[in-house]
């Protein structure tokens, strides 16, 4: 079982490299990983056994956070429509998103960030993502709003991307001008 000590934190070069594509089929350790960082998320969503475990919630987790170079992300979620999210995703690649942009009022957080970051992320507000199931089968997938916030925050752990990195204070008044705040 992954815990808060096998998440390296945003100080860790490795976090900012870019992560290998997996080829399938997946080995028994990659499939090991998918269904830990799985578990790690709906535990951490579990108050009892997130204060059992020592966990800070999350909804989602990419293979590089627990330090595995390797193109893989886990979200665990209930969407704004009170729909439950409950995948891995295997080289996930955006490949069409809306122009219209969105962003989390209250700010994005990450576990691999352990302190809070003022500012506001774009993020699009919806996006197609081509990936693979962890038994290879191909997926298309469509997101919008949070759910599409969440995929392109964990998208981007995998080029080295840090949400942070999205903040520009001096833009924050245009960006909640034009993009939609949820």
């Amino acid at each position: 079982m992954l815990m808060m000590k096998d998440i390296i934190d945003d100080k860790n070069p490795r976090l900012r490299e870019k992560s290998e594509l997996l080829t399938f089929p997946l080995t028994p350790e990659q499939k090991t990983l998918a269904e830990d960082m799985l578990t790690y998320l709906k535990y951490s969503q579990d108050d009892e056994l997130a204060q059992k475990y020592g966990l800070r919630a999350g909804v989602g987790l990419a293979a590089p956070q627990v330090n595995q170079l390797l193109r893989m992300v886990a979200i665990h979620t209930i969407d704004e429509n009170e729909k439950e999210h409950s995948f891995v995703l295997v080289n996930p690649k955006i490949v069409s998103h809306s122009e219209e942009k969105t962003y989390l009022r209250d700010g994005e957080g990450c576990l691999s960030v352990n302190y809070d970051v003022e500012g506001i992320t774009p993020r699009f507000s919806r996006i197609t993502v081509e990936a693979f199931d962890v038994d290879g089968n191909k997926l298309s997938l469509r997101f919008r709003d949070f759910m599409a916030i969440v995929l392109q925050h964990e998208i981007d752990h995998l080029d080295g991307v840090l949400f942070y990195d999205h903040i520009n204070p001096k833009l924050e008044p245009m960006i909640k001008a034009k993009a939609k705040g949820i």
